[in-house]
């Protein structure tokens, strides 16, 4: 009987490098293209060659795939392969001559501070649902939360006195993020009305910090929902919960946050995924300084001018 190596791997991913069910279900479907693949091929995943694995890349284009996507699957598949590695069915990782087709790096979704008043102000506040709307919002903005990181957060988790609150990011990593002024205010707002939302029926309480209509937990697929019907409601397009996660992000630095305090309220591991910010804010100093410099006024002044055929080093003097 062929073995199960993807789920062999998903199961060590899961058990030693605790990842969250949400990117090991991610994992799952990338890996199941490959060994799909190789079962056309009357092969297991440990058979494949070289080869193979550029005609397999070949066909995820041919099948329309981006080429973002075909990186993604391509890393979930290196991870497999050293992980054949370890366990003693592969002695190379076929492959390592492989790369991925080129993506243009795109740079993260952000609202600026008018955006971010009319979303966070469209929900309505005569409602409890409206109150716990914008409690979430506001958190999501003033602490970088992801949204599976929001709907997981638990009642214990929000210290409210100290201004912090502790979550479980990837990797089961735990980490502690402040929590603003007006955050805190709705979050205080909030939990006046979530006893109202959960309840006094004895054992009901699941202990969530966000809960629905009916006192259940919270998906982040209905976060998600809500919040782009909000800025719909204001004549906004594409605001996820997600662009909330870069806004913060965003923000900190443009007005001086060093990228390792940024990064460590991110949770991210590596700090270059952090620094993908910096060029956003790059982008917002330099029209920023394109439009009020005097001297950056001057240089495009010039640049419409015929250009000058003698400059002043023609006498052989620096100009400086």
């Amino acid at each position: 009987m062929a073995r199960d190596f993807v789920r062999e791997y998903l199961a060590y991913l899961r058990v030693e490098k605790g990842l969250s069910a949400n990117t090991l279900s991610s994992y799952g479907r990338d890996l199941e293209k490959l060994r799909l693949w190789a079962a056309g091929l009357g092969r297991q995943l440990h058979e494949i060659g070289e080869g193979d694995l550029k005609a397999w890349l070949r066909s995820l284009m041919h099948a329309g795939l981006s080429a973002r996507t075909i990186a993604r699957t391509l890393s979930a598949a290196r991870g497999l392969f050293h992980f054949l590695i370890l366990d003693g069915h592969l002695d190379r990782d076929p492959l390592s001559n492989v790369e991925a087709p080129q993506t243009a790096q795109t740079l993260p979704r952000f609202l600026n501070e008018d955006e971010l008043e009319l979303v966070l102000s469209a929900p309505n506040l005569q409602t409890d649902e409206g109150i716990r709307d914008r409690s979430m919002f506001e958190l999501l903005y003033a602490t970088g939360l992801r949204v599976s990181e929001l709907v997981n957060l638990r009642l214990c988790d929000i210290d409210l006195d100290r201004g912090l609150l502790e979550c479980m990011g990837k990797g089961s990593k735990q980490r502690h993020v402040p929590v603003g002024r007006s955050a805190l205010r709705w979050l205080t707002e909030y939990l006046k009305v979530r006893r109202k939302l959960v309840g006094s029926e004895l054992g009901k309480d699941s202990g969530l910090l966000f809960v629905n209509a009916s006192g259940r937990a919270l998906t982040r697929q209905a976060v998600w929902a809500r919040l782009r019907d909000y800025a719909e409601q204001v004549g906004l397009d594409g605001v996820t919960p997600h662009g909330l996660r870069h806004s913060f992000a965003t923000h900190l630095l443009q007005r001086g946050a060093d990228s390792r305090s940024v990064q460590a309220m991110l949770g991210h591991s590596d700090i270059g995924t952090t620094q993908i910010y910096t060029h956003i804010t790059g982008q917002r100093l330099r029209t920023t300084y394109d439009a009020h410099h005097p001297r950056a006024k001057e240089l495009r002044s010039k640049q419409r001018q015929p250009y000058l055929e003698k400059s002043s080093t023609a006498n052989g003097e620096d100009n400086l």
